[in-house]
């Protein structure tokens, strides 16, 4: 399909192989090398909404950052429950690596990456790409990430996002289909027992994100696993995990006072998953919006 110029929307393909069929568009910006790392990206949406349109943000700040974005169009949990959108996550994922040439390089990294339900998402990609030791990645970005099944934390109960009439709630019985796939780590990665020997991680929350505690934790459980993880909480009010969903301006610039922020840290943790850029998100807080060259 023809590519929106201001969006830097280059193309829409549908994939072959393990998971033949899945929709995903691709952004780059301009004058972006050709060995530019790779982010698979996936939207939010509680697992039972959200589409390509709403990881439009997402994906026009990775590739403002320095990355070429394949966002995935993985199925919903209504369709089909727990493992369906992940094992087409997965092979979308092995997709990528194996066509990694069609949009970088041989050499160029792999980063899997997504907000909410994506951000659960991707988790469980790293930590199924260390068990079958396919395909290696540079590391996981993870936004607002749905964790933990448990719906417990003081931040989501902050958000009046309890078990009863909570969306985050009713998202997670649509996903996992019966309680005790609650346990499986690939579900629920904060239930995981091994986390060693995973992908480093770059995990963004804000302080008025109904999953700021589980991002968090997830963080120092990743660090205490001997994973390198760097956690940063930008300042509200952001409305997240809703407002990363919200539609692009004609002129596909993100404009959310946030923006500027995410896109230091998509920047730094491309750059290098392994360095320490603690203050990139407060020094990009205050430098204006986001640069417009897409």
């Amino acid at each position: 399909m023809p590519a929106p110029a201001a969006a830097n929307l280059m193309e829409e393909r549908v994939t072959t192989g393990p998971a033949a069929g899945t929709v995903v568009r691709i952004y780059r910006a301009h004058g972006a090398r050709r060995s530019a790392p790779i982010a698979l990206h996936l939207h939010g949406g509680a697992f039972v909404s959200g589409s390509l349109e709403c990881g439009g943000m997402i994906s026009c700040l990775l590739a403002k950052a320095g990355a070429t974005v394949v966002s995935a169009a993985y199925p919903l949990a209504c369709e089909q429950p727990f493992p369906h959108g992940l094992d087409v996550a997965y092979g979308t994922l092995l997709w990528l690596y194996e066509n990694r040439a069609r949009f970088g390089t041989k050499k160029s990294s792999i980063f899997v990456a997504g907000e909410e339900a994506g951000g659960n998402l991707a988790a469980a990609l790293a930590l199924i790409a260390r068990d079958q030791r396919m395909p290696p990645l540079a590391g996981q970005i993870l936004l607002s990430p749905m964790l933990d099944a448990c719906l417990a934390t003081q931040s989501l109960r902050a958000a009046d996002a309890g078990s009863v009439g909570c969306k985050w709630a009713e998202g997670w019985r649509t996903y996992l289909g019966t309680a005790d796939k609650a346990a499986h780590p690939y579900a629920a990665p904060m239930g995981a027992s091994r986390l060693a020997g995973i992908a480093p991680a770059l995990v963004v929350t804000s302080v008025d994100d109904p999953m700021h505690d589980e991002a968090l934790r997830y963080a120092a459980r990743l660090r205490e696993a001997g994973v390198r993880a760097s956690a940063h909480t930008l300042p509200g009010p952001t409305g997240w995990p809703e407002a990363m969903a919200d539609p692009l301006p004609e002129d596909g610039v993100p404009r959310a006072s946030w923006a500027s922020a995410v896109q230091a840290l998509f920047s730094a943790f491309l750059s290098d998953p392994l360095a320490d850029f603690s203050s990139c998100a407060t020094a990009a807080q205050t430098a204006g919006p986001a640069p417009t060259n897409l």
